[in-house]
């Protein structure tokens, strides 16, 4: 009776992570600067080189900023540390005041945050067009090397994700951590990392508000970045859009390679920007912790009051792999990956093909709209039929 009890027990929470589909829950342990799981009430330390981010609620969320003030994405993108809005899984704290503006957006495929903020107080160089950090990077280590994402979202528990990606700036982020997948669309095709220059609304579309909104909502599905859907007679087909590059890269042998890849024409937008619904909103987020105790080098001697000491025992964190993956181009607004794309050991440079404009190469799609005033104009449906349809498809 014991072992036929203890079979069932054991089936039942097989059956518990059994209900992820594969490809979304990582695997493996977490970084080695990271704690062994997701940890709330950990001591303040501002000089902190752990890479953990928790993705729960819109004010229990973490970025990756770099460790030094005033450093740029692009050069930093393998070093990035966890900036966190409580004290958490031993990371940095966000002072308050640095966020401006979130929607937390919680979707049947991805948890997604997008918001805007003043991040050179998370060492972000003033006029830094940003970059783009995912699990993989050149080597498959991660960028930064290390960094592990959790989520609530998806069961309630800290579950480890193997997909996610950042895009960040010196005044804006978006943020999603692929939490579902199907037959279709897998979690590394909804969180596909290889579209860095085409910036947040192109790769993570969503309804971006002007500073000084807080929101949490449920929201639409978008397709897989890149995607575009074709339906001819019933069937649904796909083309794909790839980031054109050319360039050169020397690889283990010593010798320069020519290469060009990706497509030519570039599209203007994502196919279609999904919609909000049931938005909660709030008038700020704050931790309440004084800035005096969040210096660039403070460290603290013992939890603060108020944040409950937890520590989650599910996650268990993961370096993050995934099938065919390929470096990014971080900050190739330039024109300059800092990514091998010849295999370990090889770097890269050349220019970018037929790109969208705009002044920010991780957030070229989000300032659609934004005017010198700081305005943001409205965002349109691109099609009210395309997003019906999609959601069709995506359920």
């Amino acid at each position: 009776m014991f072992f036929a009890a203890l079979l069932l027990a054991s089936t039942g929470v097989a059956s518990v992570r059994a209900a992820f589909p594969a490809g979304v829950i990582a695997t493996g342990t977490q970084g080695v600067t990271n704690p062994p799981a997701p940890t709330m009430g950990t001591i303040i330390n501002q000089t902190s080189v752990a890479r953990l981010l928790s993705i729960n609620a819109i004010d229990d969320f973490c970025l990756f900023a770099p460790p030094v003030a005033g450093s740029e994405i692009a050069d930093t993108e393998g070093e990035e540390v966890a900036w966190c809005t409580k004290p958490r899984n031993n990371a940095r704290v966000i002072p308050d005041g640095t966020i401006t503006g979130v929607s937390f957006l919680k979707t049947d495929f991805y948890v997604q945050l997008m918001g805007t903020g003043d991040f050179t107080q998370l060492n972000i160089a003033a006029g830094d067009e940003g970059g783009e950090l995912d699990p993989h990077g050149a080597t498959g280590a991660g960028n930064p090397v290390g960094g592990n994402v959790t989520t609530t979202i998806a069961d309630g528990l800290d579950e480890p994700i193997a997909e996610w990606m950042l895009y960040i700036d010196d005044n804006q982020f978006c943020l999603r951590a692929c939490t579902n997948a199907n037959s279709t669309y897998s979690a590394a095709f909804m969180c596909w990392h290889e579209l860095d220059v085409m910036g947040c609304e192109f790769v993570m579309p969503g309804t971006y508000n002007a500073p000084g909104t807080f929101e949490t909502c449920d929201a639409d599905v978008a397709y897989p970045p890149g995607w575009y859907p074709t339906v001819v007679d019933g069937t649904t087909s796909f083309s794909t859009f790839a980031q054109y590059f050319t360039g050169v890269y020397t690889g283990n042998d010593g010798l320069p390679t020519s290469y060009t890849v990706g497509d030519t024409v570039t599209p203007s937008s994502a196919y279609f920007t999904p919609s909000s619904s049931n938005c909660v909103t709030t008038s700020s987020i704050s931790n309440g912790i004084a800035s005096s105790l969040l210096t660039a080098d403070a460290i603290g001697t013992a939890p603060l009051p108020g944040f409950s000491s937890s520590t989650a025992t599910a996650a268990t964190g993961s370096l993050a792999t995934a099938s065919g993956a390929t470096g990014s181009a971080a900050g190739a607004g330039a024109g300059t990956s800092k990514q091998a794309t010849g295999g370990a050991g090889a770097t890269s440079t050349g220019t970018s093909g037929t790109t969208p404009t705009g002044s920010s190469a991780a957030f070229h799609g989000a300032r659609i709209g934004y005017g010198n005033g700081g305005e943001y104009a409205g965002i349109a449906l691109v099609s009210l039929i395309s997003a019906v349809a999609a959601i069709g498809l995506l359920h």
